[in-house]
């Protein structure tokens, strides 16, 4: 039984204990562990789960720790500032693991919840399609019931860790009857998927990088245990809402990554002889880069719809400072490289994490309070 400490108790105890595990820690890959580190990864999360690291807000009935979400906020901020990762699966832990405890049979709990904190169950995530990714409501993977089994096909896309996770969260249409515009939201079912059902194929994703940090995945009559269904029948719009929502809402480890880009930035003149124009895009950079530091400490630990316009305005920054790099560099941005490769890959921030287009149309619809955009 644990005993409930303050937060500050907590963090000190954290800190200490991070830095005497440190060297056992693989480099921070931030939420989703890349398919080069899987091993290192899991091995430094049994370390966590072992000392009680892992689930530090979840319920002790569950196997977790039985402290709150500003404990766990507190791990992760101190996570941040050694630059170690704060947890190996965060599909599994935010989104799998808070699914199933809002929402899951006793059965299900009693399947999922222990396991997935010792990683048993590592989970991917099955929502995206290459026609129905800002656009989740427009997804077309179809789940029909058939006796005590869902037969499902379609294709899913943008799926971190496919290739290494034994279960997936899936989001499919149960309901072919409700995907007009006015209700394409109804008719689609949440399940919790097993990656190693017949019919399933995961493919790497190649980017313009040459590297695969994605994968697309394939379902081919794929024969899904009705009780696997998480929620209701067609009700799973609202469970992927309620658990997409525990994605956002880090503000203290993200204060700390930006601090470090904008570190990152500052050096880009050192030792270096910049053009004027170089010099005040460089300048124009840091100061949004603060300004938006300064945004996200006032926000507070809640997300808001204010939360798109630090993604909208990092994206941005990012890219803009991947195109100075590169201008920075001249010539030899053109030749494999840190620049080059910054360059093929800023474009993805784009899209990752909710597109530019649908955070601006957040900012417009929700806090400007403009128009919705026309449908159809």
């Amino acid at each position: 039984m644990s005993t409930m400490i303050s937060v500050d108790e907590f963090q000190a105890e954290a800190r200490e204990w991070i830095a005497a595990n440190k060297p056992h820690a693989p480099r921070d890959y931030g939420a989703i562990c890349p398919p080069d580190l899987v091993e290192h990864g899991l091995d430094w999360h049994r370390r966590l789960h072992a000392n009680g690291y892992a689930g530090i807000h979840w319920p002790e009935e569950y196997g977790g720790r039985g402290l709150t979400p500003d404990h766990n906020a507190a791990w992760g901020y101190e996570c941040a500032v050694a630059g170690v990762p704060a947890i190996f699966n965060m599909v599994g832990l935010v989104l799998a693991g808070q699914a199933v405890q809002k929402f899951g049979t006793p059965e299900q709990k009693a399947l999922h919840l222990r396991a997935t904190l010792d990683t048993t169950h590592v989970w991917c995530q099955l929502f995206s399609e290459p026609g129905a990714g800002s656009d989740l409501g427009g997804l077309t993977t179809k789940a029909e019931r058939d006796g005590d089994h869902f037969v499902v096909n379609g294709q899913k896309v943008w799926c971190s860790g496919g290739r290494y996770s034994n279960w997936g969260i899936l989001m499919a249409r149960t309901d072919p009857d409700a995907q007009g515009l006015a209700r394409k939201h109804d008719g689609i079912s949440f399940f919790l998927c097993p990656m190693d059902l017949p019919g399933i194929e995961v493919r790497p994703l190649k980017q313009m990088t040459g590297e695969a940090e994605f994968d697309e995945v394939f379902f081919t009559d794929v024969q899904l245990p009705a009780d696997c269904l998480l929620g209701p029948l067609h009700g799973g719009w609202g469970v992927g809402m309620a658990v997409l929502t525990n994605e956002r809402g880090h503000i203290g480890t993200s204060v700390i990554g930006l601090e470090r880009r904008l570190e990152s930035m500052a050096k880009l003149a050192e030792g270096r002889e910049l053009t004027a124009q170089q010099r005040q895009r460089l300048v124009q950079l840091i100061s949004k880069g603060t300004a938006y530091k300064a945004m996200a400490q006032r926000q507070g630990p809640i997300a808001s719809t204010a939360a798109s316009l630090l993604k909208l305005g990092i994206t941005e920054m990012m890219f803009e400072s991947a195109m100075l790099r590169a201008d920075i560099a001249g010539p030899d941005a053109m030749l494999d490289g840190p620049e080059a490769f910054g360059m093929l890959q800023a474009p993805g921030g784009r899209i990752a994490g909710g597109t530019s287009q649908v955070q601006r149309n957040i900012i417009g619809e929700r806090l400007l309070g403009l128009p919705r955009e026309p449908k159809g």
